[in-house]
């Protein structure tokens, strides 16, 4: 019996300015075995010279950082390398963090204290490009 045909991963850069987020978030994609950190920026600043860099299929990028915000650089990686889907992820109560990452060209967005498969399915949900 042959073997099931091995798809390829989707890759991951992962941006927060907590540290314990991004270790925490990378250890979580490591049991998924078709997902694969390629990257971890602390600042909007890096998620952006990051994605420029490793080209990653989906950036995961919390709308809160240090340097250049998470709705710049999402601003930024989208109109640069619109191949790239970014999802917005925070632990922001108002709402309106939403529709800023939403106009910055977040695909999607997904709160922090949100259930893990929940963003799990985010990341695996095909382009809507």
């Amino acid at each position: 019996m042959g073997t099931p045909l091995q798809t390829a991963k989707i890759r991951l850069l992962l941006a927060d300015d907590h540290q314990v987020i991004l270790d925490s978030l990378e250890r979580m994609f490591l049991s998924e075995p078709d997902l694969e950190v390629v990257g971890k920026a602390i600042d909007g600043q890096g998620a952006v010279e990051l994605a420029r860099a490793l080209r990653p299929d989906v950036a995961l990028i919390d709308e809160r950082m240090p340097i250049l915000s998470g709705v710049e650089a999402t601003r930024q990686i989208t109109t640069e390398l619109p191949h790239i889907r970014v999802i917005g992820f925070s632990a922001n109560d108002d709402p309106s963090w939403i529709d800023n990452m939403a106009a910055a060209g977040a695909e999607q967005c997904i709160s922090k204290g949100s259930d893990p498969d929940n963003l799990i399915a985010a990341i695996r949900a095909r382009p809507v490009k």
